[in-house]
Formats: C-alpha cells, structure tokens, sequence
C-alpha cells in the first residue's frame, strides 16, 4: 500500500512524503528507523507519484526563481530542509508546493539535493550537474546562482525568438482562415453567377472553383485531412528521424540558419563556462551541454569533442571541426581561453557576444519578414481577385 504522511525529523523540521508499506505499523518502524516521527498518515490510491508529478508542471520561470531563493536562504545561513519548508510555505502554486514537499521529503531523510533532482520528471541535466558540484565544492549557494543565470539568458534567449515568430505565424494562420472562408461562402456565390454566362472561364478562376466546390461538398473530409496532415507533420518532426532532416535544414535555411547557429553557439558557450566555473571537469561539462542542446548536430559535435578532449585534444580545435556549427569566433576564443586558463571566462564572453547579436537578429528578421508577409498577401488577393474579375471582363468584351 501507498502512504501518505506528514512526519518531523530530528532537526524538528516537519515535511511530507509519500511511502510504500504493508500496513501503518510498517510505515511507523520506517520513519522511526531514519530519526523521524509520524504526526498524520493516510492511505491514497495508486497513480502518479508526488515526485513524478512535481517538477513536470512547474515552469521555467519557477525553476529560475527556486534556485535563486534557494541560494539566498543557504547564503543567508538556513539549512537546506528548513530553507525547503520556507519556500513550500510561501509558494501558492500547487505544483511548486509539490516538487518542493518532495524534495523536503528527500533531503531530510539525509539524500543529497542533486539525487533528489534527477529524480524529478524534467529537471535539466545541467540544473542536476550544476548542483552536485555545488555540493562536492562545499559551494550550493553560488552554484544555484551561476545555474539562475545561466537558466535566466537561455530562457530570454528563447523568448526573443520566439517573440519573433509570433507575428509571421498569426498572420498565415489568419490567411488560411480567411482563404477557407472566401471559399466556402463567397466563391460559389459567384460560381453559381458564372454558369449562367456561358463563357470559358480562366485556368486560375476554375482552379478556385473546383476548390471551393470540394470544399463545400467535403466540408469535413477536407478539415479532418488538414488536421491529419498537421498532425502527421508534427509526428513526422517530433520522430528520431524527422528531428534529424528538420535540424539539418534547418541550419541550411537563409536568414534562420545564421540565427540557429549563433543560438547554438551561444547555449554551448553559456552552458559550458557555468559549469567550468562551478568546477565541473571538461569532459562531464561536454557531455551535460549535449544533453541540454536540442538540435542533433551540435550533440554529436559535444559528444565526439568529449572524446577528444579525454584523448588530450585542445576544445578548441575540436570546435574548428565544426565551421558549420560553430563560427571560428568560438574556437578562437577558446583557444585564448586555453592559453590563459580563463577558459570559463573566454566562454562567457562569446555567449555574451552571440546572445546580443541574436537579439539584433531577430529585431533585423522581424523587420524583413514584415513586408515579405504583406507582399504575399498582396499577391495571394491580387491572385483571387484577377481569377473572379476575369470572367467579368470577359463578358463586357463580349457586349461590346
């Protein structure tokens, strides 16, 4: 059986778990045997566990904000159980108050908070990484800050490109929505005014007919095979292989390419130097950063760089093995690095580096995917109205 149970431990800290037991007494021995003592206890059904329910709805924001409290109270003095229970007093979200009873659960039974971590259901390798070597340096508190920060630039990042696309994607929705309506509604409207002239229509004007006509008849068939198709698509990138193809062009695309390289230039920089300066060695760093990139390339290129590295390569010249990837401002600035033995430094300054200038690119791709929007609409409306007007003439023509 499953118990719930609030219990106290030596510390006199109270927190709340979850356990398995045959029976109430079994759970009683339990608590007892780790210092601990049961204050309520109740049985609950079988399903989802509170640690796998914890971290699964907390978002990145909370995930930023949990590390930077966390290493205020740990600065401030506060044992880490203690710090736990301040924070899942003052949170009023459920799902942080979860993840945070969890791990409380965890910690005050003596586990180490990064065992308790890789536990959680998305909980990011790097936040992982970052927070066990926190704990072997004997410095929690400044490693949860670098991992805030280094949280904090990737989740900006994102959002500015994703701010970025917003626009273009609202303005193609809003002609498909518009397309469908003019068709189902307007066109035969003025197919029906068509059949009555007797005259040859334009190849663009029957084209648009025949279209709309299916869709009228077919009204069902042809929105249920739209949403299979979008479905199918989103299947097809989300599969090993679509990811794959979909990275792959992706990097080879005008415009978007440059953007994804210096994004994954960026993420790889930033990911490494926080976790170089947390005192993670260079090949754990590199094998972390692969795991918290997306795109396959650049983790086939961390993963063959690790290997190198335990060869006894420079991380420099395993970068100049990826032009593609990496711009040579990377690896030249790691090579610096190396010879200084600021590489952690160096790293953080190309992430600096690339992050503004994404930030400049998509404001310049805004700019330049605003009039080659309008410019499409202009001739898709231009398109629809030649193929309706045509007809028209024709039949003035005809008069005259």
């Amino acid at each position: 059986m499953k118990y719930a149970f609030t219990a106290k431990n030596r510390e006199g800290v109270v927190y709340s778990a979850e356990e398995d037991a045959k029976d109430k007494l079994e759970l009683y021995a339990k608590v007892r045997s780790e210092g601990g003592s049961i204050l309520t206890a109740k049985e609950v059904k079988e399903g989802k566990s509170l640690v796998s329910l914890s971290f699964d709805r907390v978002n990145t924001r909370d995930k930023i904000v949990f590390a930077k409290n966390l290493s205020s109270m740990l600065a401030a003095g506060l044992s880490l159980p203690r710090a736990m229970n301040v924070m899942e007093r003052e949170s009023s979200k459920s799902s942080m108050q979860k993840f945070l009873r969890s791990l409380s659960a965890d910690v005050s039974k003596g586990e180490p908070l990064s065992t308790s971590l890789a536990k959680q259901g998305k909980v990011s390798s790097l936040f992982v990484s970052m927070v066990k070597a926190g704990e072997e340096s004997g410095n929690l508190s400044g490693s949860l800050i670098v991992v805030a920060r280094e949280m904090e630039k990737s989740y900006t990042l994102t959002r500015r490109v994703q701010s970025a696309m917003i626009y273009p994607v609202i303005i193609v929705c809003l002609m498909i929505v518009i397309a469908v309506l003019l068709l189902i509604y307007m066109v035969p409207t003025l197919t029906s005014t068509f059949q009555g002239l007797n005259i040859t229509l334009p190849l663009s004007t029957r084209v648009i007919i025949a279209t709309s006509s299916f869709l009228v008849t077919h009204t069902l068939l042809a929105l249920s095979t739209l949403a299979l198709l979008v479905l199918g698509l989103v299947a097809i990138v989300k599969s090993s292989p679509g990811k794959k193809v979909f990275d792959t062009v992706n990097l080879r695309l005008p415009l978007i390419g440059t953007l994804l390289r210096e994004i994954g230039s960026a993420r790889t920089a930033r990911t490494l130097s926080s976790l170089l300066s947390a005192g993670v060695t260079v090949d754990n760093a590199l094998d972390v950063t692969a795991n918290v990139l997306q795109n396959h390339l650049y983790k086939r290129a961390l993963l063959d760089a690790r290997l190198s590295v335990q060869k006894g390569e420079q991380l420099s010249s395993v970068f100049s093995k990826y032009p593609r990837l990496y711009p040579p401002f990377v690896s030249e600035m790691s090579a610096v690095g190396e010879e200084t033995g600021k590489l952690a430094e160096m790293l953080e300054n190309v992430a600096i580096y690339y992050e503004e200038d994404v930030d400049n690119r998509t404001k310049d791709l805004s700019s330049v995917i605003e009039p080659l929007l309008m410019v499409a609409v202009g001739i898709a409306v231009g398109i629809f109205a030649v193929s309706m007007l045509a007809p028209t003439y024709s039949l003035v023509n005809l008069i005259q």
